[in-house]
């Protein structure tokens, strides 16, 4: 397929465009930043004009236009710019990409969502765990709000048009393999990751997630959380459960690190199952030591 990645030079719009092209999809990277290459067009997704005219074609040498939209443009977190700045950026730039692609005649849109519109960062504690897609959404800042609210455009624009197709994934926290060096220091503090009851994305797990949503996403929207299949700690994951959430019931019996981020929807409908671990990781370096 031809292949728009909106954000293509980020953290994890890195992993996406790598894994894409090594399948052997033409790939074109829509960012604002990112060094000068062919396959990066600059675009600021803030401008509809700019978002449906790259989608239409790159230039009149290259007309052919796009089979599907990979939505990874955005202000990532909280806190980096101001609330109403974020709102603005996020909210509008993903309306674009969205209203666009339906212009061109793209079918098919996967794009993050977050793991923050769970109830991040559980202050509040979650209604039961491990949490699933099944509870309403819980936001707690305006970069979760707009999360949330991208996600009801989404359910609308798939009524009005049910040939369309649109995935949101709501990714953990996304980490490259140089971040897990600092694993082992969580397991001193439970509290320190209860913030998203210590879940995780690989990078490359979350592209794999990526390339199973266009494989099996379905004409609607739908909603998935992505995240490895163990936690950050090298403690139980029941443990930590009764330890920091006491009142929360788990609903099933927890696996020994076992992520309280569940991905059985996941799993069961898009054929999604992480590879990667930080475990391996840090076995990896130990025997590399010795």
């Amino acid at each position: 397929m031809r292949i728009a990645v909106t954000g293509g030079s980020g953290k994890l719009g890195r992993h996406v465009v790598r894994r894409l092209t090594e399948d052997g999809h033409q790939v074109l990277n829509l960012d604002r930043a990112g060094v000068r290459h062919p396959g990066l067009v600059v675009v600021d997704l803030r401008n509809y004009g700019q978002v449906l005219d790259v989608f239409l074609g790159v230039d009149d040498r290259h007309d052919e236009g796009f089979d599907a939209v990979v939505h990874l443009g955005a202000i990532p977190a909280p806190g980096i710019i101001p609330d109403a700045a974020t709102f603005e950026n996020n909210m509008l730039s993903t309306y674009n990409v969205f209203q666009a692609a339906r212009r061109a005649g793209i079918k098919k849109i996967v794009y993050a969502s977050s793991e923050t519109v769970l109830g991040l960062p559980f202050d509040v504690d979650p209604p039961y765990i491990p949490v699933d897609e099944e509870y309403p959404a819980r936001p707690e800042s305006t970069y979760s709000l707009v999360k949330h609210l991208e996600e009801q455009m989404a359910a609308e624009l798939t009524r009005w048009d049910p040939e369309l197709s649109i995935v949101g994934l709501r990714f953990s926290n996304v980490m490259d393999v140089e971040d897990y060096g600092k694993f082992p220091s969580f397991d001193a503090d439970a509290t320190q990751r209860k913030w998203n009851l210590w879940g995780y994305i690989d990078g490359r797990d979350g592209a794999q997630a990526v390339v199973r949503a266009l494989e099996n996403g379905k004409p609607r929207f739908e909603a998935f959380i992505i995240a490895n299949a163990d936690t950050v700690m090298s403690r139980p994951s029941a443990d930590l459960a009764a330890e920091v959430f006491p009142g929360v019931k788990v609903v099933k019996e927890l696996g020994e690190h076992e992520t309280m981020l569940s991905i059985d929807k996941a799993r069961r409908l898009l054929d999604f199952e992480p590879e990667h671990t930080w475990r391996n990781h840090a076995q990896d370096a130990a025997s590399s030591a010795r």
